[in-house]
């Protein structure tokens, strides 16, 4: 399967720990790579809403990852804070083909 040229192969999902992360860094703000207990792999901007901690440093429980700064919850799909928390961190679609992964950043 091709993908469109704004698809960018930023890793394999082998390359990101389970219950981890990767970083992409970048010049407009680090990408966060996840990769959750089943494979699932999610990208978010590696920001928290709330003080700007690094997400990548947190820790991945379900489709989640809580902020190492002030413990905020993060839903993985969607970049949302778990209530009563609120906020979003910018969501990246991801594209998985065998191992390699595939995220748009336009």
């Amino acid at each position: 399967m091709q993908f469109p040229s704004t698809w960018t192969h930023v890793c394999n999902v082998s390359d990101i720990p389970r219950l981890g992360s990767r970083v992409l860094e970048r010049e407009h703000g680090n990408v966060a790579i996840f990769r959750t207990a089943t494979d699932k792999v999610f990208a978010l901007l590696d920001h928290c809403p709330h003080k700007g901690g690094a997400l990548s440093q947190g820790i991945v429980h379900g489709e989640a990852v809580t902020c190492p700064l002030h413990a905020w919850n993060i839903e993985l799909a969607s970049g949302e804070a778990r209530a009563p928390d609120e906020g979003c961190a910018r969501r990246f679609p991801v594209k998985v083909e065998g191992d390699a992964v595939f995220v748009c950043l336009a």
